[in-house]
């Protein structure tokens, strides 16, 4: 599986770009947001799981979390946030896992919950299984995918300022059997083996440039030219990957209620208004004495709301 984000990751780094508070991504952040961004596009798009996939990356260093959530329809946003210095030619050790503490999250939260139903959640720590730092995002996904799901999973991921991009290869589980190579006999799992490694093998070759500058036709040529491709329809058009946020006016109504009515007052007569700012779209949203009072008021005796509860 292959992805390229164009016009969905310039949006993302647009808008950050135009926040006066934060401004711009530091380069290795921007980078590794961006490498993030075409990972959770590929793991969604490839277990098509009917809900949001929301991949974290966590830790002790200057870059506090690096967020992005892809729902079942591929909408996409991401987000970054720094408390420190970002150094240029960052890596993500220096980043995010200074002093070991640096974890990996990957969460499925189902669209339509059951009563009691909780989101499931996957982490894993920034090292390999010997303890090592992991310096590159796809050894940190590759070991997730075989610590978590047991299956072998090659990553080549790259992103720059105008396109965030991935290559995805999955050693899928046998039909009618269990991970990897289930019951198989000696000789399937053998042959089953040195596919996926020479498959592997070809798509590791992959240069960053490569990924970032080549149309996807000239890759496949590239990697797979001996070997036999079934090509699927490209998700393309309103199927395709793109920048969304849910976040909206009836939401943050909702976080001030839960506030509690004593606390918004507070801010009220401190600050004179409620500001909040979605770090995910740049969007602000201003709430007065009006406004929280309205939020306030007891249920049936508030006036119909033109917003959109999403």
């Amino acid at each position: 599986m292959i992805v390229r984000l164009t016009d969905a990751w310039q949006e993302v780094l647009r808008r950050r770009a135009a926040n006066s508070t934060s401004g711009p991504y530091p380069l290795p952040v921007q980078e590794l947001l961006g490498e993030m961004t075409a990972a959770g596009v590929l793991m969604q798009a490839n277990i098509k799981f009917n809900g949001s996939l929301i991949l974290q990356i966590f830790g002790d260093g200057p870059l506090k979390l690096a967020v992005v959530e892809v729902q079942s329809d591929l909408s996409l946003r991401s987000t970054a946030t720094i408390r420190g210095e970002v150094a240029p030619g960052s890596t993500l050790p220096s980043m995010l896992n200074l002093h070991g503490q640096g974890r990996c999250a990957i969460t499925l939260d189902p669209k339509d919950r059951l009563p009691g139903q909780q989101p499931y959640q996957g982490v894993v720590p920034l090292t390999d299984a010997q303890e090592k730092p992991l310096h590159q995002l796809s050894d940190v996904l590759q070991h997730y995918m075989l610590q978590s799901e047991q299956l072998q999973t090659t990553l080549v991921l790259a992103a720059d300022d105008q396109v965030a991009a991935g290559l995805l290869i999955q050693r899928l589980p046998l039909q009618g059997a269990g991970n990897l190579e289930g019951h198989a006999d000696a000789q399937t799992k053998e042959a089953l083996h040195e596919h996926y490694h020479r498959i592997a093998t070809l798509a590791s070759s992959l240069k960053r440039e490569e990924l970032l500058t080549l149309d996807v036709e000239t890759i496949l040529r590239r990697l797979f030219w001996e070997e036999k491709l079934q090509r699927f329809e490209a998700a393309v058009g309103e199927s395709a990957p793109r920048f969304a946020c849910t976040c909206s006016r009836a939401r943050v109504s909702r976080m001030i209620e839960g506030l509690g009515e004593a606390e918004a007052h507070d801010i009220l007569a401190e600050q004179g208004a409620i500001s909040v700012d979605c770090e995910f779209c740049g969007a602000q949203y201003r709430f007065d004495a009006v406004d929280a009072a309205q939020i306030f008021k007891p249920l049936g005796k508030q006036p119909p709301s033109s917003d959109a509860v999403q």
